[in-house]
């Protein structure tokens, strides 16, 4: 099985992380800090996401990343929480503009999400990975993840893994 790889940055990582990590095709979610270039170059939170394109598109992770932080809104922190998808290849980056593109009649808001080229990755601290499994039961993951995690079983139950979910739908 040959895995692909995509990075998102958005919103905070340990969500982003608990989103990913939660579906069929996803074998792995490095959460951490990713820098583009240019204007881009400064390292914002993120998570790359490995993924069998069997099993899940780019398309489908893409609706769910747009879908589970605030993609129509350039607050204040965006410097922290870059909105973007960051491509790994030409072909990924054009298939990326695409589906935003196709993507954006689903939103009031226009999207503000960035295609950037990924350059650089640092990942958190250990202590922080796998942040929602855990701790599911702290503030933080009560108020801000299990929102994220209800809106991906209720529109995206078919690419919910069960198994890998099974506890965190029970704190729900």
């Amino acid at each position: 099985m040959e895995l692909t790889k995509i990075a998102f940055g958005g919103g905070c990582h340990w969500c982003t992380e608990a989103v990913f990590e939660s579906l069929k095709g996803v074998c792995e979610v490095n959460q951490g800090w990713v820098a583009s270039i240019a204007k881009n170059k400064t390292f914002s939170e993120a998570v790359i996401v490995s993924f069998d394109a069997d099993k899940i598109n780019l398309k489908t992770l893409i609706e769910i990343h747009l879908l589970t932080h605030k993609s129509t809104s350039n607050h204040s922190m965006r410097k922290k929480y870059r909105s973007a998808v960051y491509y790994f290849s030409h072909s990924q980056k054009r298939a990326s503009e695409k589906i935003i593109d196709q993507l954006q009649i689903t939103f009031s808001k226009k999207v503000i999400t960035q295609v950037l080229p990924f350059h650089e990755f640092k990942p958190s601290a250990v202590v922080f990975q796998n942040y929602y499994q855990s701790n599911p039961k702290k503030p933080f993951c009560k108020n801000y993840i299990n929102p994220k995690l209800k809106l991906l079983i209720e529109k995206f139950a078919f690419h919910v893994d069960k198994s890998k979910v099974s506890h965190l739908i029970s704190t729900i």
